[in-house]
């Protein structure tokens, strides 16, 4: 059934589907508004849950790697200096095995002090154990939902939902919300493959010398390799039930491309119509949306980028004194081919500024004009400058 939901709403609607019963979340906006919603089904028996009402990210987090090692489905939800302060129990929670599911609505970290969207704050957990999947609308943030749990459970792995702030998440569109009947058949109930049993005692979490630690990690270095192929096989599943599918990656219009800017999360749908206007002008340009972050689907872009001239990365993120993430991610996946295309990065979009379809032309333009990149990162749409250049 067709909803005008908010980008939160959507991602509480799917959790109530997803039959959760444990909830824990401490409200920093602007992941609020999902779990104020999950409260309100809770309160009124929309949703068969406990809601754990706690004094801090960290305890949300805490309590649900209790919940979760006691072979429940369970959700949490956070943002910027939240998700910083639950960094320490990021790592608990993948190095357990939780199948946690977090919706992560990205805003800038302070300070400056910003409500607005930037992906350093799920970027900074990228070392942690968790997959990560990135949206561009409100309707991709509620079947990625689904696909998390999913995922989540077949490898053993906590995943993070991520969304931009304010753009997803306080804008409303329409979403196609399924039915109970049709969101059982792709996510039955959870059969935890182990838990805390009084019948059946086991140690959980214990002191690892270093004669099993590194295999404990190879182990799950293994089951984030593995989760590409195993998303593969959910998303086809889901597409056979709900007639969508959205792939670690996704291009448009990359065939006979000479040029494929590379982009995530909400910015893409602008830049989807900047390369649709550029082709009309007869420009061989395609763009390449990447959805899945960690694990890095570096066998999939190396296909997709390996044959063009040039690639621009935009990153709505930066990391100090390396450039932008998404860009060092994709130069080291394409760095030992025989003929890697000229990689240029570009920052744009941080706290919230709008990435315009202007913006976004001129990124074309500068990277076809030049011959190879003048940085590691070129920072475009700063107040003191004018990064425009001529359009022909």
């Amino acid at each position: 059934m067709k909803q005008v939901l908010e980008g939160s709403q959507a991602v509480a609607e799917a959790v109530r589907l997803s039959r959760v019963t444990v909830i824990s979340a401490y409200p920093i906006t602007p992941q609020t508004h999902i779990v104020e919603y999950l409260s309100d089904y809770v309160a009124d028996g929309t949703l068969k849950a406990s809601f754990l009402k706690v004094e801090s990210e960290h305890s949300a987090l805490s309590s649900l790697v209790g919940a979760a090692s006691c072979g429940v489905r369970t959700f949490t939800s956070s943002s910027s200096q939240g998700l910083a302060l639950m960094h320490e129990i990021l790592h608990w929670a993948s190095g357990a095995r939780l199948p946690i599911v977090m919706a992560e609505v990205n805003r800038a970290l302070a300070p400056g002090w910003n409500i607005w969207a930037d992906q350093l704050d799920s970027l900074a957990q990228r070392d942690t154990g968790w997959i990560q999947l990135y949206c561009e609308h409100s309707q991709e943030v509620l079947d990625t939902v689904f696909l998390a749990y999913r995922l989540a459970e077949a490898v053993s792995l906590p995943v993070m939902v991520i969304m931009d702030a304010f753009f997803l998440s306080h804008t409303y569109e329409p979403v196609d919300v399924p039915g109970q009947e049709l969101v059982d058949r792709f996510l039955p109930a959870f059969e935890p493959k182990f838990q805390v049993d009084t019948d059946d005692p086991a140690a959980f979490s214990p002191l690892v010398t270093p004669n099993f630690y590194m295999e404990m990690r190879h182990n799950t270095a293994k089951a984030m390799e593995e989760s590409i192929a195993q998303l593969a096989e959910i998303e086809e599943n889901f597409s056979n039930i709900f007639g969508r599918y959205y792939g670690p990656v996704e291009p448009f219009l990359c065939d006979d491309a000479e040029i494929i800017m590379v982009t995530s999360g909400t910015m893409t749908g602008t830049s989807r119509q900047v390369i649709q206007e550029l082709r009309e002008k007869g420009e061989k340009v395609g763009l390449l949306k990447i959805k899945l972050f960690r694990p890095f689907p570096a066998e999939i872009i190396r296909k997709t980028l390996g044959s063009v001239k040039k690639v621009a990365i935009i990153d709505r993120n930066f990391s100090f004194g390396a450039g932008g993430i998404f860009a060092q991610e994709v130069r080291a996946a394409m760095c030992n081919l025989s003929d890697c295309p000229q990689i240029f990065g570009y920052i744009a979009g941080l706290g919230g500024r709008d990435v315009t379809t202007d913006l976004l032309e001129d990124i074309y333009w500068r990277t076809k004009k030049s011959e190879v990149p003048s940085g590691e990162s070129i920072w475009m749409g700063l107040q003191e400058e004018n990064h425009a250049v001529e359009r022909s």
